[in-house]
């Protein structure tokens, strides 16, 4: 398993597809159309992360250092919510294929953004996570805020994480010593 930046043209393709398959077809929060792919509306903005088996893409997320975020235009008041900060991102788009998830995918992803983090400096990330799996957000770190963003089925919960918060996370997963 390889976990990179997204720099080439069929990385790309690929995680429009799984961005389709897990946003309209698992998590209804997007529209069906015809060519299964889905670009994120922030796609100009957004770094990707993603993990590649050979030359199958087999997790992803994006990362925005840009605001307007997402949450933005969700929440009013948005740092209202949140500790003081200077240097945020905000994580979307976090999906995992079917047949990888409960493998080593996710937390891989999460321990290269480390070094993303560590690269630019980032004290805050905020994230919209999926009400399934707040157990997983809140081991890494996670803290929710504010209100449930999203319709039913397809509600998030607003979530931030510190700098500090996120190391305690990754050793808590014992990633710390393999970075």
């Amino acid at each position: 398993m390889i976990v990179k930046l997204a720099t080439e043209n069929w990385e790309f393709e690929q995680l429009f597809g799984l961005n389709y398959q897990t946003f309209v077809d698992e998590i209804p929060q997007h529209q069906e159309n015809e060519t299964r792919q889905l670009v994120d509306k922030f796609h100009d903005k957004n770094k990707y992360i993603i993990a590649l088996q050979g030359k199958k893409l087999i997790g992803m997320m994006s990362i925005n250092e840009n605001r307007p975020f997402s949450l933005d235009n969700k929440l009013s008041n948005l740092e209202s919510y949140l500790p003081p900060f200077s240097n945020g991102f905000e994580i979307r788009l976090l999906a995992v294929k079917n047949e990888m998830r409960g493998t080593l995918v996710f937390m891989k992803m999460f321990a290269k953004l480390y070094e993303i983090i560590e690269e630019r400096k980032y004290d805050i990330g905020l994230i919209s996570g999926i009400l399934s799996q707040q157990k997983l957000y809140s081991k890494i770190g996670f803290v929710p805020f504010g209100p449930l963003v999203g319709n039913p089925p397809a509600q998030f919960q607003p979530m931030y994480i510190t700098y500090e918060k996120y190391l305690k996370g990754l050793e808590s997963m014992n990633l710390v010593a393999k970075l």
